[in-house]
């Protein structure tokens, strides 16, 4: 594991290079139209973590031309970005809408982290050190809702909409009920396994009767030349969402 100011040296040297380099068919995908990122070319840092293509995703642009802000602004490979952009465009912004309100921003609980998996010394390197993954805790409304789709208090359309579009286009989903580490927030990756194995663990808690289990790749995402499954990711560190944000307090929470 290696310092936030490790992290920091890393992230400005990865800008650095990319500037003045042309941008990448990952990039040229995500502009202009799709997505508002900085590019910070290779990432690189002890302990094998970091990436080629590492962008800073900062909001997404839908297709009316509303934007959606990454809270704070996530650190991820350009492909991961860029499942993440199709994902809230096509997927969760049109899911939240049947709330009542439109999509205003996501919570970035966790992105870029070099780190082992349960933060244990010597322990297989977690997909967020490989800047292959990204954890959304809450999301925010434009009437200032933030809801949160870990809790059962959720309207139950919703999160199994979202359940349905993360397993999906991603080939790891960590939710309630998986490992004991992911009970407040969704985990999702991109981690590359033999024979195309996926891997969708998120219990709904209300009546679906069926603990969650791994499920077989039926879709674009699976690859054959994959490496291990990434299991037991520890929650990251706290974080505030939006200073000043009008918060809704669902059933399972209680009022600070």
């Amino acid at each position: 594991m290696i310092t936030a100011a490790i992290i920091g040296v890393a992230l400005s040297n990865g800008a650095a290079a990319q500037s003045g380099a042309a941008p990448t068919a990952c990039q040229m995908r995500l502009s202009p139209d799709r997505a508002v990122f900085t590019p910070l070319g290779e990432l690189g840092a002890p302990a094998g973590c970091g990436g080629p293509d590492v962008v800073h995703l900062e909001r997404i642009i839908l297709a009316d031309h509303t934007e959606v802000a990454v809270e704070p602004p996530a650190t991820l490979r350009c492909e991961m970005a860029e499942a993440v952009v199709f994902f809230v465009r096509q997927d969760l912004a049109p899911a939240a809408a049947t709330m009542g309100a439109p999509l205003s921003a996501i919570e970035n609980y966790d992105s870029y982290d070099c780190r082992g998996r349960n933060r244990v010394g010597g322990a297989k390197l977690s997909e967020h050190g490989l800047a292959n993954a990204l954890d959304i805790r809450s999301i925010r409304l434009k009437d200032g809702r933030v809801v949160r789709p870990a809790d059962s208090g959720v309207p139950r359309e919703f999160r199994v909409a979202m359940k349905a579009a993360v397993c999906n286009r991603f080939t790891t989903v960590l939710g309630p009920g998986s490992d004991g580490y992911h009970e407040d927030h969704i985990h999702m990756d991109r981690a590359d396994r033999r024979g195309g194995y996926r891997l969708c663990q998120w219990r709904l808690h209300d009546g679906d009767g069926v603990h969650a289990a791994a499920v077989q790749s039926v879709g674009t995402l699976a690859r054959a030349d994959v490496a291990a499954l990434p299991t037991a990711i520890p929650l990251p560190r706290p974080r505030p969402f939006v200073a000043g944000s009008r918060a809704i307090y669902l059933p399972a929470e209680s009022h600070p």
